[in-house]
């Protein structure tokens, strides 16, 4: 259940009724709303190893996702990181794409999930062949979609450099119903996320290695064994946590540490739901969502993705006073129920404009 997969449960219980179609699923990996919903898998399903290796499939996604059937539906909302805008759908239906971004695997972050010392020998010739193609494809599925939703500024920004599209705009819901105001310190920093290269978890690492602050990692990925190697004795992994457990990791941590370059950012506005500032990289989604300004201060921003430039950071946010409440009022902002609400209302504004302009269609 990261990011993508609460978008996906919040829109289940906007629209109950509604057929759920995803290219793989684990049983018991997603929350019950989703897996109720839950009508079709596609072939990746079957494959050797898919629910841990399914990157290896990659370029097999296109064609999963076009052998999906959506002739039926009137509303396709496809939630897209990948190629889930590129199902096919009724000529006569309205299709809207939640995207969380252009597929990064092939575009900002290739050399991060491809480069050397990022994926074997085999794996880097492999994508050679395939990343011309699965952008070309990429590009040509952008047009399917009637309307993009971008989740941030910085998404609809690059939306609109690589695929030539106008998009509107809805930040993703946050459970903040989920954290209480928490006062207390127990003398840890603190990061949530999958541990994955684009996360920039290493730098962190490199980072507390050498300031000798206690950190804790909550998460796991593809990366854990190189990042534990790295990692000096006063840093922990406490592997992926319940709710409940994160909530208390929130609650006690001095400051949480985002040091990668998020397309939005979920994890710093859990963080200041808690009432708790943020040490970002001011990067992407973080610029929208985490702020150092005399009226506003919910944490502090690193110029540069560099060990020096986040332990300045580090210092800064040490001398700096915050107010837990105004942190949290913040994250409010950002709460579950408004999303659905957002895009209720964006949808059915949508589709009154839709039927508007084609009444024979949905007579």
């Amino acid at each position: 259940m990261r990011g993508g997969e609460k978008c996906v449960e919040a829109l289940c219980e906007v629209y109950p009724e509604a057929d759920v179609y995803a290219l793989l699923h684990v049983p018991g990996s997603v929350s019950p709303v989703i897996e109720r919903a839950l009508v079709r898998t596609s072939f990746v399903q079957h494959l050797p190893a898919a629910a841990t290796q399914y990157r290896r499939y990659l370029p097999l996604f296109p064609l999963a996702v076009r052998q999906f059937d959506l002739r039926g539906y009137d509303l396709v909302i496809s939630s897209n990181h990948c190629v889930a805008k590129g199902a096919r759908v009724h000529p006569g239906a309205l299709h809207i794409c939640y995207c969380y971004t252009p597929m990064r695997y092939i575009w900002s972050q290739y050399d991060d999930y491809f480069g050397k010392g990022r994926a074997g020998l085999f794996t880097r010739i492999a994508m050679r062949s395939f990343v011309g193609p699965l952008r070309r494809w990429d590009v040509a599925t952008a047009t399917h979609p009637r309307h993009f939703v971008a989740i941030s500024e910085n998404i609809r920004a690059r939306i609109r450099k690589i695929y030539g599209r106008d998009s509107d705009m809805i930040y993703p819901p946050v459970d903040t119903s989920l954290f209480t105001l928490a006062g207390r310190d127990d003398g840890y920093y603190l990061i949530v996320s999958a541990l994955v290269p684009y996360k920039a978890v290493d730098l962190a690492i490199e980072a507390f290695n050498r300031s000798g602050d206690r950190l804790l990692i909550v998460g796991e990925g593809p990366d854990a064994p190189r990042l534990r190697k790295l990692a000096g004795p006063r840093i922990t992994f406490e592997g992926w946590q319940p709710e409940d457990r994160l909530r208390e990791y929130y609650a006690g941590c001095r400051a949480v540490i985002f040091p990668g370059e998020e397309d939005f950012g979920i994890v710093p506005v859990e963080a200041m739901a808690t009432g708790k500032p943020v040490l970002a990289y001011a990067r992407g989604g973080a610029l929208e969502t985490v702020f150092d300004r005399p009226e506003l201060r919910t944490g502090v921003l690193f110029p540069e993705q560099t060990i020096g430039s986040l332990l300045a950071g580090l210092g800064i946010l040490k001398d700096a006073e915050f107010d837990p409440a105004r942190i949290r009022a913040h994250a409010l902002t950002f709460d579950r129920e408004l999303y659905k609400q957002r895009m209720k209302e964006y949808c059915t504004r949508r589709w009154d404009e839709f039927v508007g302009e084609s009444p024979q269609v949905h007579d």
